[in-house]
């Protein structure tokens, strides 16, 4: 696979875990790379990354930033972890979700779709979670969320598919990132979340980077409205 030399991606919420994993993967192929986050990166800015201070839960004018002309990918990788039996979650915790996980990720490509029509061959990468297709206890709302990123993957790569920009989505299962840092916040409590998966293990930022990349990069331009599970075999295996 070649590198992403020459290629300029935003990444939102890329300061930490999974988005942060993706910066450092497309740094080390050689993008040009924007990064969207509520918290400062000095030293992301230090290798090159043009940071920018953006809160995706309101509106913003993406004019006002500074952005390429031409965008070649995009990474939304906000996201949520709130998970409660159904009869606990408040109807604020599903708005919440959906606001950052759903109406985030739709703000930020209405607001550089052009950039991305005017690269002839941009790639889009969003993020469920396993939990959409498993069928999972207390992810209720998460689940609801990402189901709805799911479709506006599928949907919004039929629309755009006419502009040559892949849209694609992750589902993860539980990754040792700092949003999960409370279901792994102890030994027994990583190693019951370990067992869970048919591999043994959890993923880790690295391996989600890793994927992220696979389906940013041009050398899999035949690959749209795809969800690609990134699971430890949790979503499709059964028995262990």
């Amino acid at each position: 696979m070649s590198s992403f030399n020459g290629k300029n991606i935003l990444v939102v919420g890329g300061s930490s875990g999974i988005g942060e994993a993706v910066v450092s993967q497309l740094l080390r192929e050689d993008a040009s790379v924007w990064l969207w986050s509520r918290r400062e990166r000095k030293d992301l800015v230090e290798q090159g990354v043009t940071c920018q201070s953006v809160d995706v839960t309101t509106d913003f004018d993406t004019e006002s930033f500074s952005l390429p002309e031409i965008l070649h990918g995009v990474v939304y990788a906000p996201g949520t972890i709130n998970l409660a039996p159904f009869r606990m979650l408040k109807l604020d915790t599903f708005l919440q979700d959906y606001q950052v996980n759903v109406l985030g990720a739709v703000r930020v490509l209405k607001g550089v779709e052009e950039r991305l029509f005017a690269a002839q061959g941009a790639s889009v990468v969003l993020f469920s979670t396993v939990a959409v297709r498993r069928g999972m206890q207390f992810h209720t709302s998460i689940a609801a969320a990402k189901g709805a990123v799911e479709g506006l993957t599928i949907s919004l790569a039929a629309e755009w598919a006419g502009r040559k920009v892949r849209v694609n989505a992750v589902a993860p299962s539980l990754t040792d990132t700092p949003l999960a840092s409370r279901l792994l916040g102890n030994e027994k409590k990583a190693e019951a979340a370990a067992q869970r998966h048919p591999l043994g293990r959890v993923g880790t930022p690295d391996e989600l980077g890793r994927a992220t990349c696979f389906l940013l990069h041009g050398d899999t331009s035949w690959i749209t409205g795809q969800v690609l599970g990134v699971d430890g075999g949790l979503g499709a295996l059964s028995g262990f």
